[in-house]
Order: C-alpha cells, then structure tokens, then sequence
C-alpha cells in the first residue's frame, strides 16, 4: 500500500514539474528571448563601447570581468519571476485548491515550483553565456564544478524567494514590488558592473552588507578564479538562507498563509 502511495506522490510531483516546465518553455518568446536580447545590449554597450575605455578590472578585460555579473542577473531574476508569477496565478485562478486535495504532500508542491524556476533560471543562464561567446569567444571557466554549483544553488535561493512573494501577494502589483524595488537595485549594487575594491573605504563597508554581493562574487570566483568575499563564508551563507526559506515556505503551506485565506 505505501508503494503504490509513493508512486502516486511520484507522478503528482514529476506532473506539477512538467507542467511547470512547460508552461514557460511554451511561451519561450517571452521568457527566454527577452534576457538574450537584453544582455546583448548590455554586452555592445558597456562591453563594446564602454568597456575599452574602462580598461581592466581585478586583471580581466572589462567584458571578460562584466559576463559571470551579468550571467547571475539574469538567473536571479528569471528563477524568481517564474516562480511568483506561476504560483501567484495558479491562486488567481483557484486552481490551488485543487493541489491542496491531491495526494502530493506539501514540499511536493513547494518542490515542483521551485525546480520548474530553477530549470528556467540554469536554462537562461546558459542562453546568456552563450551570448557572451559572441562578444568574447576566447572565455574559459576557470573553476566549472564551482560554477554549476553556485549556479543551481542561486536558482534554488531565488525561486524560494519568489514563492514567498506569491504566497503573501494579493494583487498582481503585488508581485511586482520585490523585483522593483528590492532585487534589481540590490543586485546593480551587488558589483555585477564593478569591483568592490575600486570604491572607497565606505562604500565598501555599506557594500559588504548587500546579499547579492555574496552571490555574484562567489559565481565570479567559479568563471573567472576571484573574488572580493571569502568563498566558503558565502556558500555557507548561500546554504543557510536556501535552508530557512524552505523552512519558511513549507511552514506557510502547513498554515495556509495567502492560500486558505
């Protein structure tokens, strides 16, 4: 009896997924093309035509120092939106309930959501690299294993985050507002464009306490071997934040937070 209750959570699960899967992968024109187009005018403008008047940064090329920067922003943005936009409209539409009397237990909901934004963030995360070649065809991975790691482990951080959001959102301005105001300034701040080490002793300081600075670095040190942070304080910190959210979320989904409101 518990084999067949496994097997049918299975299927719930790896359902929830594919159709997560599908859903943005259907409408590519909007969520895989638009990163490509943007970060190609992020690499012929400050790459292109900035970047040879700026010169080097920490001993690189400045579009060879700018790509791992703008690689993580798009997977931030891409493994959140995903996420907060298809939870929030499967609330919209009522359809959640109908994932609340199915057999697949709560961290199968939370699972199959996360990884269908893990899958688009790694996927236009790819996309992105591969536009760079483009405009630097001579890059090497400094550290792979590293930067497949930070990669997925950033997807899954984001979509959490994302999930929190469409939990406690109530309108679709609602979901909205992080990425506004909260993710985008963060992560312009978080030395995507620039090394810490070039800004004064102060801005330095306020620099260090920007999460995403953590993040982008320890990519960095996987693409390109450096970095302004210590690499294992961050993927602790990655890890331990990775760990509270899905604490957090599953906890919301127990209560009912937003959903059985």
């Amino acid at each position: 009896m518990r084999e067949i209750s496994n097997k049918i959570i299975a299927i719930t699960i790896w359902t929830l997924i594919s159709k997560e899967i599908r859903r943005f992968i259907r409408i590519w024109k909007q969520t895989l093309l638009p990163p490509a187009i943007t970060m190609s005018l992020y690499f012929v403008i400050f790459g292109s035509l900035i970047g040879p008047r700026i010169g080097q940064m920490d001993g690189f090329n400045y579009i060879q120092f700018m790509i791992p920067g703008l690689i993580m922003m798009s997977v931030i943005t891409n493994s959140y939106a995903n996420v907060v936009s298809s939870f929030y409209g499967v609330k919209f539409q009522k359809s959640i309930e109908e994932l609340l009397i199915s057999p697949m237990p709560n961290w199968g909901i939370l699972l199959g959501f996360i990884v269908g934004g893990v899958c688009r963030g790694v996927i236009v995360g790819v996309i992105v690299f591969s536009v760079s070649l483009f405009f630097y065809p001579d890059f090497q991975i400094a550290n792979l294993p590293l930067t497949i790691f930070v990669l997925f482990l950033t997807a899954i951080l984001f979509s959490l985050m994302g999930f929190i959001n469409a939990v406690y959102a109530d309108s679709f301005d609602d979901i909205s507002v992080i990425p506004t105001f909260v993710l985008t300034p963060l992560i312009y701040l978080g030395g995507v464009f620039y090394s810490i080490n070039i800004l004064p002793d102060i801005w330095r300081s306020i620099s260090m306490a920007n999460p995403m600075l953590y993040v982008v670095n320890t990519f960095r040190e996987g693409m390109l071997g450096i970095s302004d942070v210590s690499i294992t304080f961050s993927l602790s910190m990655i890890g331990i934040f990775i760990l509270i959210f899905t604490t957090f979320s599953l906890h919301l989904l127990k209560k009912g937070t937003g959903i059985r409101d």
